[in-house]
């Protein structure tokens, strides 16, 4: 009897489990929205407190770059919001084009009448209510380019040196315009990426180590040759040796980490800020979180972007298990990309890596860096999206399978 009443209260129990086990994934990666929206509010505050005194002082206006902030901020929500509704399919076949769009844009910027130039850098094409910056748009391109490369030429890829040289020469076109604006620190992140998103590929370790050795040389050639490139590097060891001159602005973020010590002095409080640290609401924006939010704020924002990039690479693994090989690359290249120019930007903060002027992601003032950060989380959420509609597809037998903890179960 006993054994009757609970086969009876197990099968009563069975679609409750079932739905249990329907409700497990969520259909989208809410913790990675969330901490990207978190980062997002956190930057426009930042940037705000960051920017009143220097936009008083420059333009009379205290709110000159929080307004423009809040446009960019739209724009890239915008922007996101596309990028999600499109198919991964779209981007993958779309990706050449892409490509060759923006080594085009890279060309008409450097055109004479055409580009802008701000502080000797001629980086943007004047469009109006925006200025393009054709160089961040080629750090997305890149990625999607070559993760549809490795899926269309994999066979090339690992038995020809050809296979893997073949997609740097339009990289390395990018790449010397890029340099001829010029903007170092852009062309190492796009370089950087690309390479690690070959060598996950598959590309033989012999290879991979020879266009290392090149791509290396190519960048201590380029510091050599420009004396403030060389300044930059050999400055930051000691920036203290000529703290009003080539070590100014490391010494001045340092000086704010101090202040801020654990806790920071307060939101709006920062003394460095206002006229001390240059370039604080966009290149040495987390000297300013360390400022006013301390140890621990910072802490905050290298865990976020540690949590941003395991989620990226995650999604990646999990392409791979359902066999989206450009799901899978795209996701690893946009996490190598975010995770790369947050390290840089922490490094160059903190003083672990020579001055170089790239933007911290989704915080930093900067609408073009900004709008590409939130398309590439965005095609993130699209990739995770597809996998996990794909995981509760029907099974020929009338089932269907979730995708739980890394391995399929019926239910």
């Amino acid at each position: 009897m006993s054994t009757l009443t609970a086969a009876r209260a197990q099968a009563g129990t069975q679609p409750r489990r079932k739905r249990r086990l329907e409700r497990y994934d969520p259909p989208l990666d809410y913790g990675l929205l969330l901490a990207v929206l978190f980062l997002l509010g956190l930057g426009f505050v930042m940037v705000t407190s960051a920017s009143m005194p220097i936009a008083d002082r420059n333009y009379g206006d205290p709110f000159f770059f929080v307004e423009r902030h809040a446009f960019a901020l739209l724009l890239a929500l915008i922007a996101g919001a596309v990028c999600f509704a499109a198919p991964i399919r779209f981007w993958e076949q779309s990706g050449p084009w892409l490509l060759l769009g923006c080594i085009a844009l890279l060309v008409v910027l450097l055109l004479p009448g055409i580009g802008r130039t701000v502080n000797g850098a001629t980086r943007w094409i004047p469009l109006g209510v925006l200025n393009l910056q054709p160089s961040e748009l080629m750090k997305f391109c890149a990625v999607i380019y070559v993760s549809g490369y490795l899926i269309r030429r994999q066979l090339d890829l690992h038995t020809t040196v050809s296979g893997f040289l073949r997609p740097m020469v339009l990289i390395g076109l990018a790449s010397a315009l890029i340099m001829a604006q010029p903007d170092f620190g852009t062309t190492a992140v796009i370089l950087a990426t690309v390479m690690g998103l070959l060598f996950l590929g598959g590309v033989s370790i012999l290879n991979f180590v020879f266009l290392f050795l090149l791509v290396a040389l190519a960048l201590v050639v380029l510091i050599l040759v420009e004396p403030y490139r060389l300044q930059r590097v050999t400055s930051f060891l000691d920036p203290f040796a000529d703290p009003f001159n080539t070590g100014y602005q490391l010494s001045q973020a340092l000086i704010a980490f101090g202040q801020g010590q654990w806790l920071g002095v307060g939101l709006g409080n920062g003394i460095q800020k206002q006229f001390y640290l240059p370039e604080a609401h966009t290149d040495f924006l987390l000297a300013v979180i360390g400022e006013e939010f301390g140890l621990v704020g910072v802490l905050i924002v290298i865990s976020l972007f540690a949590y941003l990039t395991w989620r990226a690479f995650a999604i990646g693994a999990r392409a791979r298990a359902q066999q989206e090989g450009f799901g899978c690359y795209v996701a690893h290249g946009f996490g190598l990309m975010l995770g790369l120019q947050a390290f840089v930007n922490v490094g160059v903060n903190t003083g672990l890596l020579p001055t170089k002027g790239l933007p911290l992601p989704f915080l930093s003032y900067g609408s073009n860096a900004l709008i590409i950060a939130v398309m590439a989380a965005a095609v993130l959420l699209r990739i995770d999206f597809e996998l996990r509609r794909t995981a509760l597809e029907p099974m020929p037998d009338g089932g269907r399978r979730l995708h739980r903890g890394g391995k399929w179960r019926r239910v």
